[in-house]
């Protein structure tokens, strides 16, 4: 909208106002008693202003995220078996390598005890065939036995030890499948509740045993609109923005608070989803106090970038007029002194200088236009006569 078209609203408004005003006054005697002192007209608000110019400043993307633990691992058993024993608290810190549930083991423990001994026999059979091979051997050269007796000699060797190697690897399995009723986990993390109580039989892996879930570092996991990187893209190649080779990432917490560690972005997809019309992106933040949790809904500031040649008013001077954001100028007015005139603005996104949050003013306002920043409420409609409570202030 159009500063012409504010300045005809306002002053149809102020006809109607003062319309109103002059049918009251006919109404109602007592209003010919204040007719000197609405002659002098309302005496001029008080307020503030600063004049705006271009200057380069941080541009701030901010938006909802997800936060995800670094590595969440179901924990499930490789065997089946009745589970004897539940080896941690649950929501409790837990180690790599810690046992979190024990299997019945039994069965397992036997079956090794039994591979064992065929290992034993096994390499039995081997000494023995080495016996009789070096023994025809002697025999052989003092030509006491044939060349076929040697042979076979020989092949019974090979023979031993070949069921020497798989009497090792039959067994070696079995301790595997025995080391394995040792549920254990395979990171260091926070440990949920158990899904699967002592005494139930786990029929193997199929069944969810429990979840342990590293939460430090922690993955801030959201997404940006296609039309949001189209438009930094253009901008960028444009010069009104430099964009950074790594964006930083600050979490705001539900309670309004700022988390205390800054992650860095390190994963953009490039696949665009069909059905939302964003890409995904993650970040990677240090979590050492575990004050994150995985399922947390938080926002988060994009840092790095910066805008050049912006027009920055405070957000207190930005109102919302029903069809659209707009903020008072100082003008002059028509027989002198200086009024307030509405002009329509379009707002890009929040930016912080000096402690101050600011809005971005795309298009409605130029270097050197002096905005109304304190004092607002005071202006009760459109051309209003305002005075100055202290020198312009200059945003630049």
């Amino acid at each position: 909208m159009t500063r012409t078209s504010f300045y005809s609203r306002a002053a149809l408004t102020t006809a109607l106002l003062c319309s109103l005003s002059v049918l009251t006054a006919c109404s109602d005697p007592s209003a010919n008693a204040g007719e000197g002192a609405a002659a002098g007209g309302m005496p001029p608000a008080s307020v503030n202003v600063l004049t705006v110019q271009p200057q380069s400043v941080p541009l701030l993307i901010e938006t909802p995220a997800l936060l995800a633990g670094s590595r969440e691992v179901e924990i499930r058993a490789r065997v089946s078996g009745i589970v004897e024993k539940r080896n941690f608290n649950e929501g409790a810190k837990v180690e790599a390598e810690q046992s979190l549930f024990s299997l019945d083991a039994a069965t397992f423990e036997a079956t090794v005890n039994r591979n064992k001994a065929e290992l034993a026999a096994a390499q039995a059979r081997q000494t023995q065939a080495e016996r009789t091979l070096k023994r025809l051997d002697k025999l052989r050269k003092d030509g006491a036995v044939s060349q076929q007796s040697l042979d076979d000699a020989l092949s019974a060797v090979d023979v031993a030890k070949a069921d020497v190697k798989t009497a090792e690897a039959i067994l070696q399995q079995a301790q595997v499948q025995l080391n394995y009723t040792e549920v254990r986990s395979p990171i260091s993390g926070v440990v949920s509740r158990e899904l699967v109580s002592e005494g139930s039989l786990v029929s193997g892996p199929e069944v969810l045993l429990t979840y342990v879930t590293q939460l430090d570092p922690m993955y801030v996991r959201f997404s940006v609109a296609e039309r949001d990187q189209l438009r930094l893209r253009a901008e960028a190649q444009s010069g009104k923005v430099d964009l950074p080779k790594q964006w930083q990432v600050k979490v705001l917490l539900a309670n309004g608070d700022v988390y205390n560690q800054t992650g860095i972005v390190d994963f953009s997809d490039v696949r665009i989803n069909t059905q939302t019309g964003t890409s995904e992106m993650k970040a990677e933040i240090a979590n050492p106090d575990a004050l994150l949790r995985p399922g947390q809904f938080v926002r988060i500031q994009l840092e790095g970038a910066v805008r050049h040649n912006a027009i920055v008013v405070p957000q207190k001077a930005v109102l919302d007029g029903g069809t659209g954001k707009f903020v008072y100028v100082l003008a002059d007015g028509e027989h002198g002194g200086k009024v307030a005139m509405p002009a329509p603005v379009e707002v890009g996104e929040w930016v912080k200088l000096n402690g101050e949050n600011g809005w971005v003013i795309k298009s409605g306002l130029k270097d050197g236009d002096v905005v109304i920043v304190e004092g607002m409420a005071r202006i009760f409609f459109p051309g209003m006569p305002v005075q100055l409570a202290q020198e312009p202030a200059t945003k630049g």
